[in-house]
């Protein structure tokens, strides 16, 4: 577990890493992100955790076991983490448009997961968006598509 942090924070040093490497980082940073937003209310309780589970499973091609282990590690990153820009900052490096509306997408999926969306995780995807470069209306766009499939 503190190896994966520790590879998350050396590729946000520059140091030199493999592809390998860069991709395990970037399912841990959108990973994170994803935790983020289904921790804010103070409770990850076992049905958001099963959903978590299952977008990651699709979204990274990852057995029941691998999901639960990148869920402990983004858990455990998003509790050490002092703000968000460090897992925005290599999400923005790593993908292109489309990733990262895909990531915005994903947390509002993760959002609506409870069926209904708070305050507090609003000000989130805005911020998250904002740092990955996501336009509002893209954001908006990605809010309402994920509002309907809920």
């Amino acid at each position: 577990m503190l190896a994966a942090i520790r590879r998350f924070v050396a590729d946000l040093a520059g140091s030199p890493a493999d592809q390998n490497l860069r991709e395990a980082d970037h399912r841990l940073a959108a990973a994170s992100l994803l935790y983020h937003v289904l921790a804010l209310d103070g409770v990850v309780d076992p049905d958001e955790r099963a959903r978590l589970r299952a977008l990651l499973m699709s979204e990274f091609s990852l057995g029941e076991a691998e999901s639960e282990a990148l869920i402990d590690e983004a858990a455990e990153a998003d509790r050490e983490a002092v703000d968000l820009y460090g897992f925005t900052s290599l999400l923005k490096s790593h993908l292109d448009d489309d990733g990262r509306r895909n990531v915005i997408g994903l947390m509002w999926t993760m959002v609506y997961a409870d069926g209904a969306v708070h305050e507090l995780e609003d000000s989130i995807l805005w911020r998250v968006a904002e740092l990955l470069g996501v336009s509002s209306r893209d954001r908006m766009l990605l809010k309402k598509a994920a509002q309907a499939r809920s």
